[in-house]
């Protein structure tokens, strides 16, 4: 079939009036793609392989012609959805039950894990016309005969390639044998895997391929930028971006369900409206949250690759990559949650040296150029604030009576013999403790490369040009201290205190993490931390003798990747334990040298 999108109008494509009024009241009034080329065949009866990419308007495409060949005066069901996830489900059923607002008697029911079975068993007794729902749930439904399949008109899968990688592809074969023959098919799916194809082959009756889209041409509307991790730390970086991005809302991809909650945690008392949202919440907490995101409750969602797949938020504007996915095809699944059906949006990447390498690979995905970017420093951060404020002192003197103030201030200058000056410079000062006007100087990256750190192909082999974890060049270094003819001063040990944090290997930590981290959080100089050592669950850090109660209480706030670090001081008997436990030489030691002689603190 030709694309004909360009010319062609909803009330062209033989839809009856309730669906055109429905749509219209929506707001649509041209098809996309995938929709000016699939709703003439579904009307026209044929069966439909659609191969297009999330965010394309698929729904729309098999659910407006559909809904148009049922009979909401039967009460049984006549369509069946079938979706990978229970939030695409919702999604689904919610956007059908839109299209059919016009169309009387029409009602839609959605069945899906997670949730209780009696307002299901109740929803599918009350007879709806459209079922949508996940595998298991459906085939348990239809196998204890709850829902009858007999008077099925059509059946659709969505996300297909999604459901056969999330191990459907037994269960999706088992609930189609129990489809009619006669049932009108349509098949969605972003891309054509070998599966997917014998099972269009098995169920399918001489298919129209719709093929529309592909992923470069989506993402044409999405910028990417990159952020090469320094010492500062993701979660640093990532509070930077609440505050300075001009964003309407955010989602933020890590890799874990514990990530998601510790980070929202932090967000959250870091005051910015944050909230997780991953497969451990039960379904009423994620529809809740869903909900939340859409209206503006909630602005800042931290998620899992799963559970926000098929999520279509309006106000999603910008995609934060805090983890990098797998694979090319999860970034692109990930960076489709903003820029959807024509919108405009951004996608930023977080990326330490190493995965700097991957953004190659990323930009061939999605035929776009991935621009690296500078994470606004503290300066800058404070210039933000400053104009923030501003604005907000204006706005309170623009729209509020403050008379009552006035006296009050007043009081204040005549009892304790103050300037109008002295006392606004005290109030800012309280005002701004929790967010400094002038935050303090960010850890100095000392030797690390700031070039786009993609740029190290012909270096391979160069032993003096391959870059450590902490940035510096190990060959290099050591050249420019020979050549000196001096040496960095031993380190005395009984200037530090070893610390424990529960982070390690297998939480993707590295040493650049921890110190990042640290510097940040307790305001010390990266060159004043010793030893790291790292393990698979927990790392040994080796920081100044003599921390001060209030300094200390600000480490107990430290997390790296999302993650809490719990530092807490270990004996010399445990590192030793630890280190004779684990034969082979822990990652990130730092050596027994100090690049710069360190001072515990006063």
């Amino acid at each position: 079939m030709q694309n004909n999108e360009s010319t062609v109008l909803f009330n062209e494509l033989g839809l009856p009036a309730p669906i055109l009024q429905a749509i219209e009241n929506m707001g649509f009034t041209q098809p996309t793609p995938i929709q000016a080329q699939s709703i003439p065949a579904l009307l026209e009866g044929n069966d439909i392989l659609g191969e297009a990419q999330t965010g394309t308007g698929k729904t729309a495409a098999f659910g407006l012609p559909l809904l148009a060949k049922l009979d909401a005066n039967v009460r049984e069901t006549q369509m069946l959805v079938v979706c990978p996830t229970r939030e695409l489900a919702i999604q689904v059923a919610d956007a059908l039950a839109d299209f059919a607002k016009q169309i009387k008697g029409m009602k839609v029911a959605t069945v899906y894990g997670g949730q209780s079975y009696t307002p299901q068993i109740r929803d599918l007794r009350a007879g709806p016309q459209v079922v949508v729902g996940t595998p298991g749930r459906l085939m348990d439904h239809i196998d204890k005969g709850r829902l009858k399949l007999s008077n099925l008109k059509a059946c659709v899968l969505d996300e297909a390639d999604e459901m056969l990688n999330m191990g459907f592809l037994e269960d999706i074969e088992w609930i189609l044998k129990h489809v009619p023959s006669e049932t009108q098919m349509a098949f969605f799916s972003a891309t054509m895997p070998p599966a997917i194809r014998k099972v269009t082959q098995q169920f399918l009756k001489s298919p129209v391929h719709v093929k529309i889209a592909s992923v470069k041409a989506n993402n044409a509307n999405i910028s990417q930028r990159a952020w090469r991790v320094n010492r500062i730390g993701k979660t640093t970086g990532l509070e930077r971006l609440a505050e300075t991005l001009d964003y309407d809302a955010m989602i933020v991809f890590v890799r874990t369900r514990n990530d998601t909650l510790i980070l929202a945690e932090h967000l959250l008392s870091k005051g910015h409206p944050a909230a997780a949202l991953n497969g451990d919440m039960n379904q009423g907490d994620r529809e809740r949250i869903v909900d939340q995101l859409k209206n503006g409750k909630v602005s800042i969602l931290i998620a899992t690759d799963v559970v926000a797949r098929g999520l279509d938020v309006p106000r999603i504007s910008h995609v934060i990559n805090y983890d990098l996915p797998t694979d090319a095809e999860s970034y692109v699944h990930r960076i489709g949650r903003t820029g959807r059906a024509g919108r405009s949006g951004e996608a930023i990447l977080f990326a330490n040296g190493r995965e700097m390498r991957s953004l190659f690979r990323l930009e061939r995905a999605t035929d776009g150029k991935i621009e690296t970017f500078n994470m606004p420093d503290a300066k800058q951060l404070g210039q933000v604030r400053m104009e923030r404020m501003q604005a907000q002192l204006k706005a309170t003197l623009d729209s509020q009576e403050l008379d009552n103030y006035r006296e009050v201030v007043a009081q204040f200058m005549q009892g304790n013999e103050w300037s109008a000056e002295d006392l606004a410079v005290a109030l800012l000062f309280q005002q701004q403790l929790k967010q400094p006007l002038f935050p303090k100087n960010d850890p100095v990256d000392n030797g690390r490369d700031r070039n786009n750190g993609r740029d190290r192909q012909n270096t391979r082999g160069r032993r003096d040009d391959r870059v450590n974890d902490r940035g510096g060049r190990r060959g290099g270094e050591r050249a420019e201290r020979g050549a000196r003819g001096d040496r960095a001063p031993r380190r005395n040990e009984g200037d530090f205190d070893t610390f424990r944090f529960e982070v390690g290997r297998e939480h993707g930590v590295g040493p650049g993490d921890i110190v990042g981290a640290v510097a940040n959080e307790i305001n010390i100089d990266s060159s004043n931390i010793g030893h790291i050592k790292l393990f698979d669950q927990h790392a040994y850090v080796d920081l100044p003798k003599g921390m001060p109660k209030p300094l200390f209480q600000k480490l107990q706030q430290v997390a790296i990747r999302g993650r809490k670090t719990s530092p807490s001081i270990a004996s010399s008997k445990e590192v030793s334990l630890a280190a004779s436990s684990d034969r082979r030489t822990p990652r990130g030691d730092r050596g027994s040298n100090a690049r710069r002689e360190r001072r515990p603190f006063n």
